[in-house]
C-alpha cells in the first residue's frame, strides 16, 4: 500500500508540474510572437497547448479521487493530494485565459498598436515569472517563493489598471475608437484574472503550510 501511494503521489506532482510547464510554454509562445511580430497562427498554438491542460486536468483528477478512495492517504500526504485537487481548476482557468489573450493577440488590432503589444509583453513577463515561482514553491515547499508569486500578482494587477485608464482615456479623446478601447480592456482583464488564479494557489501553498502541525522537538 506505501508504495502504491507514493507512485500516486509522485505521478500526481509530476503531472500537476507538467500543467503548470504547459501554461508557461503558453505565455511563452504568445511572448515570442509579439516579439517576432509573427501573431497569425498564434491562437492555434495556444489552443493546442490548452488541450493538453485540460487533459492533465481530468487525468490527475482522477489520479487524485483513487487515491483518496483506494489508499487513505494520512496527514502530509493528504494535504498534498487535496492541494493538487483544489487548485486544478485554478491551473486549468489560467490556460484557458491564455487562449483568450492568444485570441486578442492575434487580431489585426494588436498588430497595429504597438504600445498594447509592449504592454502586454511585459504583463506576460511578470505571469510566466509568477509560474515559475508558483513551481519553485511547490515542488520545494519553498513559502517564499509563495509570497512572491503573490507580491508579482500585484504588479500584473497594476499593469491591468494602467490598461483600464488608457482605455479610458482612449474613449473620452477618441470617441470614434471605442473598438480599440474595449478589446484593450477586455485584455487587460484576461491577464489580470489569469494572475488571479496563479495567486490563488499560491494562497493554497501557504495556507496549506499554516496547517500543519508544529512538529515536537526531540
Amino acid at each position: 500500500m506505501t508504495k502504491s501511494l507514493d507512485a500516486t503521489l509522485q505521478n500526481v506532482t509530476h503531472g500537476f508540474l507538467r500543467m503548470l510547464s504547459a501554461v508557461m510554454e503558453q505565455l511563452s509562445t504568445l511572448r515570442t510572437a509579439l516579439q517576432e511580430g509573427r501573431t497569425a497562427d498564434v491562437e492555434a498554438r495556444v489552443t493546442r497547448l490548452d488541450a493538453d491542460v485540460d487533459a492533465l486536468e481530468k487525468d490527475l483528477e482522477a489520479a487524485c479521487l483513487r487515491g483518496l478512495a483506494l489508499q487513505s492517504p494520512v496527514a502530509r500526504d493528504l494535504r498534498l493530494v487535496v492541494l493538487i485537487m483544489k487548485s486544478l481548476a485554478d491551473i486549468e482557468r489560467a490556460g484557458d485565459y491564455a487562449k483568450h489573450i492568444a485570441r486578442s493577440v492575434s487580431s489585426p488590432w494588436m498588430a497595429a498598436h504597438r504600445s498594447a503589444s509592449a504592454d502586454v509583453q511585459s504583463s506576460l513577463l511578470l505571469l510566466t515569472k509568477m509560474l515559475e515561482q508558483l513551481s519553485y514553491a511547490f515542488l520545494e515547499h519553498d513559502l517564499d517563493a509563495a509570497r512572491q508569486v503573490i507580491l508579482l500578482d500585484e504588479q500584473v494587477d497594476a499593469h491591468d489598471e494602467q490598461m483600464q485608464r488608457l482605455s479610458m482615456i482612449t474613449l473620452l479623446e477618441q470617441p470614434d475608437e471605442v473598438g480599440t478601447a474595449l478589446k484593450s480592456s477586455r485584455l487587460g482583464r484576461e491577464i489580470e484574472r489569469l494572475g488571479d488564479h496563479l495567486k490563488n494557489v499560491a494562497e493554497r501553498i501557504l495556507a496549506n503550510a499554516a496547517s500543519r502541525p508544529t512538529e515536537r522537538p526531540d
